[in-house]
């Protein structure tokens, strides 16, 4: 299947908006950069941020920016400050909502990869992984990958944030397991290419960011936390832990995906992306943890418990997203939003928008 650059490799299309929060921004963002009115946002206050719609599209369309941007929208739209006060904003709602749900980890006296390595052991998620090996259908198989499409197609990237934030063996740790994520310089072994022949063989789009609108709240939220860690200096150390509970948790599920696709009659291209995480995984999980994160704490040992609470906040959210799917498919529903009318009219003025004091909850809709 082959396709025109720019939908390979971005910018996306602008998404549809999901409530008054993100349909001013989208507005805003067809739009040259100006100033958005200052109260705009002050009042989102969601009961569940992981679940609110309009919260993490907001965040996911102000994220994007400083990626590959949105077809159309104005580059400088990326420092604009008003937006920036808005994404702030929202982040220190995010951010909040992430300690409530892990709080403190603690550093053991075994130090940061023991730590790691407890929150890893202790991890008793819902168990999507074995539930794609061996009963999956087809059209859950596929859910799957347009979930996962979101990230995938720009894997690594939030990540890189880290690199020139980084010195001496963390960084040096860091590069290794980046070098093998971006296929050691070959177009052919980048794992986001790989992932694109998954897609492919699917019989999805292909396009980057092409499921963003039917990527749920929780999904973005996988997406936001990396992001958020990313664009930040301060969570450097949130950002390693992330990486290192995601290598240190990846090997066993990505061989179960994999078999999942072959029990469903698929070939070495559809699991290719899979089978080459199940090798290189196994190698980063000892990288990430040791090298990577016990590199970066024995320079700064103040970060420590970032770096746990990262980790624990990446393996919490990927709880919520598990669950989510495993409930959406045992109560026979999918898991993807369907395709819908924005909740506020593109149109419609910031001012207007801006009134809204909470976003809209989210929409449970039987396909």
């Amino acid at each position: 299947m082959s396709e025109p650059a720019d939908r390979r490799y971005g910018p996306a299309t602008l998404p549809t908006a999901r409530g008054p929060l993100s349909a001013a921004v989208v507005e805003a963002l067809r739009h040259p950069p100006h100033d958005l009115p200052v109260d705009l946002g002050v009042d989102v206050y969601p009961p569940d941020p992981f679940t609110d719609e309009d919260l993490q599209l907001t965040l996911f369309l102000c994220y994007e920016l400083h990626y590959r941007g949105w077809a159309g929208v104005d580059e400088s739209w990326e420092w604009q400050p008003t937006l920036l006060a808005l994404r702030a904003r929202c982040e220190r709602v995010f951010e909040a909502a992430l300690r409530r749900l892990v709080g403190v980890p603690s550093v053991p006296a075994a130090g940061v990869a023991a730590g790691l390595a407890e929150l890893v052991a202790a991890d008793d998620g819902p168990a999507l992984a074995a539930t794609l090996q061996r009963r999956a259908d087809l059209t859950q198989f596929r859910e799957f990958a347009a979930h996962r499409s979101v990230y995938h197609l720009r894997e690594a990237d939030p990540h890189s944030w880290a690199l020139p934030r980084l010195g001496g063996p963390a960084k040096a740790a860091l590069v290794e397991i980046q070098t093998d994520e971006y296929g050691n310089g070959r177009l052919d072994r980048m794992h986001a290419e790989l992932f694109r022949g998954t897609l492919d063989r699917l019989g999805l789009d292909t396009g980057y960011g092409a499921h963003i609108d039917v990527a749920p709240a929780v999904t973005l939220a996988t997406n936001n936390l990396m992001s958020l860690f990313g664009l930040h200096r301060r969570l450097r150390g949130a950002l390693l832990g992330h990486l290192a509970a995601f290598e240190m948790t990846s090997s066993l599920p990505n061989r179960r995906y994999g078999n999942g696709l072959r029990r469903l009659g698929f070939d070495e291209v559809a699991t290719r992306f899979y089978d080459e995480h199940v090798e290189a995984d196994a190698v980063h999980e000892q990288i990430a943890a040791h090298d990577m994160c016990g590199g970066l704490v024995r320079v700064e040992p103040a970060l420590a418990s970032d770096v746990l609470f990262g980790a624990a906040a990446g393996l919490a959210v990927d709880r919520l997203f598990a669950a989510h799917l495993l409930d959406s498919w045992a109560a026979g529903r999918s898991s993807l939003r369907p395709p819908a009318p924005p909740t506020v009219p593109p149109t419609v003025s910031l001012a207007v928008a801006a009134c809204a004091a909470v976003a809209p909850p989210v929409r449970t809709v039987v396909v």
